[in-house]
């Protein structure tokens, strides 16, 4: 039996997202059972992202008058995002129990939406494990802020005009990060074990055959201009923004690196906010980057238990206008007249 798990240890090297507890964790029975995946909850959250996009490309094609197109192109952009989560969560190994099932719904997740998901299981464990490390491949993202107001806004103009969307979809075929110092961050998919290296190979390939066949049947069938305007465009000029934005709220203008609990913020905004821009509980950021194992609905819960244990205290977890607030503000040193 020692052996085996040795050999099985060995195999998924490179596999693992670590729980970061470099501060006082949880008691290791709380976190076990906020760690059960629940099957029905998962079915549920996919349901709802696909039914949302079904009424609003329903409600487009039947008013097809831009007072309709533009409202739907808005709301497919945040379940678009909704998608990405939800292909965030499979990377993570939590959203079902078995992990044929588990990466089949990620991976399908991830491919309608421009995403290899096993490739971004591979980078992903990067940004956990090393957190605001020069191995960290989402820096250059989300580090660097606060940069002043006009630069984010003009940071977000070019996502919205599309003119980054390419950037995007490279870093999600893990590209090498430009001027990153580590040799893990400039090659991120050599920091991995061969099977899931093969997996995210085999992944891009699905990725891209799909965004080639798509078009051509959706011409062939009458749906062509739809699918334009209806998928593609949200995917890269909407969704953009809300996706840098969204980076910066979670990590952005945190001043101590020392733990996840002041490297990543937790935001608590409005609801409709919290279901356009944080969908599936994404905005409890803190948490899930301390505890990776805890599926998305258990976040709360693990808010809740951190609170009772008293190890939130000096935490970055703030109202989303705080937030903004804090991204928006002039770098250190520089006034608003400058």
């Amino acid at each position: 039996m020692a052996n085996r798990e040795i050999q099985q240890a060995q195999r998924r090297s490179g596999e693992e997202f670590r729980d970061d507890l470099r501060r006082q964790g949880l008691p290791v029975e709380v976190v076990r059972r906020l760690s059960v995946i629940d099957p029905v909850k998962a079915s549920l959250a996919i349901l709802h992202t696909c039914g949302v996009v079904a009424i609003c490309l329903a409600a487009a094609l039947t008013w097809w008058t831009p007072w309709v197109v533009i409202p739907a192109m808005v709301v497919i952009a945040s379940r678009q995002q909704a998608l990405f989560v939800l292909a965030h969560d499979a990377a993570h190994y939590r959203m079902f129990n078995t992990r044929w099932l588990n990466d089949l719904i990620g991976r399908g997740c991830g491919i309608v939406v421009g995403v290899s998901m096993c490739t971004y299981r591979v980078v992903h464990r990067l940004h956990h494990n090393h957190l605001y490390e020069p191995q960290d491949p989402d820096i250059p993202l989300h580090g660097g802020y606060p940069r002043g107001r006009v630069y984010l806004l003009k940071k977000l103009a070019r996502d919205l005009l599309g003119l980054t969307a390419w950037k995007t979809y490279a870093y999600f075929f893990g590209a090498p990060v430009i001027n990153a110092d580590a040799e893990q961050a400039r090659r991120p998919l050599n920091d991995t074990s061969p099977r899931l290296k093969q997996a995210a190979r085999q992944d891009r390939w699905l990725v891209a055959g799909f965004h080639i066949v798509a078009p051509v049947v959706a011409f062939a069938s009458g749906y062509g201009m739809a699918y334009i305007l209806l998928w593609m465009l949200p995917l890269v000029t909407i969704l953009q923004p809300i996706l840098r934005f969204r980076a910066i709220c979670e990590h952005g203008a945190v001043t101590n690196f020392a733990s996840p609990l002041t490297a990543a913020r937790t935001n608590f905004a409005p609801p409709l906010i919290a279901w356009f821009l944080f969908p599936h509980h994404v905005y409890y950021h803190a948490e899930h980057h301390m505890y990776p194992s805890i599926p998305h609905y258990n976040l709360a819960a693990c808010h809740r238990e951190l609170q009772q244990h008293g190890l939130l205290e000096g935490a970055e977890v703030r109202s989303f206008w705080d937030t903004v607030r804090i991204v928006v503000a002039d770098p250190p040193g520089r006034t608003a007249m400058e």
